[in-house]
């Protein structure tokens, strides 16, 4: 069993409704620079409304110049947690972690440890996607009633970091409508799961949050 021990997890635990997020853009210092660092945290119902979405963005503020070269880390775990009875600890993850040109998926399933550390299964049920290259059509993966997708993407986040600033010395009110995308023309690393509702249980609502755990 392989273990993947914690080193910085980001994205915040939260209650599945239409649409929720988070977002974290390289402001912690055990990731500046890194591989390791999620932007943003995506988690809604899909076009299937019978399904959930999860995205998880690593990597973010990529020029296009950098995208092109930028790769995801083979040393690098990303994992989707899912406390389906809301007790505030995974009942169930779905990990994704790249090997080769493609990013391998498992779960969703009940793990063996819970918190920092991971173990990945060794017992064939992984589905292997190939990673998009940059400029290219997404390349999708199904299996069971899944779908998974890995490669880089748009920055979808939203943040007028200039106004923001000047709201916060007291020089504005609010923010400007329209406002300056801060992220307008950088990309990030994307990995989607879109998962039957079936396969997650719980009552109707659960508490969801992503990490990245690095191989030791």
């Amino acid at each position: 069993m392989k273990k993947m021990k914690l080193i910085i997890g980001a994205g915040a635990l939260a209650l599945i409704g239409l649409v929720l997020l988070a977002a974290d853009h390289i402001d912690a210092p055990n990731v500046t620079g890194g591989s390791s660092d999620i932007t943003d945290f995506y988690a809604f119902q899909g076009e299937n409304t019978s399904n959930l979405v999860f995205v998880a963005n690593i990597q973010g503020l990529l020029s296009p110049s950098a995208t092109a070269s930028a790769s995801f880390d083979e040393n690098v775990l990303i994992e989707f947690n899912i406390d389906n009875n809301d007790d505030k600890v995974e009942d169930l993850v779905i990990q994704a972690i790249p090997r080769d040109g493609k990013m391998y998926f498992f779960g969703p399933y009940s793990p063996s440890t819970t918190g920092l550390t991971s173990m990945l299964p060794q017992d064939g049920s992984e589905y292997g996607v190939s990673i998009t290259p940059y400029g290219s059509s997404a390349i999708v993966g199904s299996k069971g009633g899944m779908q998974f997708f890995a490669g880089p993407r748009d920055d979808p986040f939203f943040m007028d970091f200039a106004q923001y600033g000047e709201i916060i010395v007291g020089n504005a009110g609010g923010f400007n409508d329209p406002g300056a995308d801060t992220f307008a023309g950088t990309n990030v690393l994307s990995v989607v799961v879109e998962v039957p509702k079936s396969m997650i249980g719980g009552s109707g609502t659960i508490n969801t949050w992503v990490e990245t755990k690095t191989k030791q």
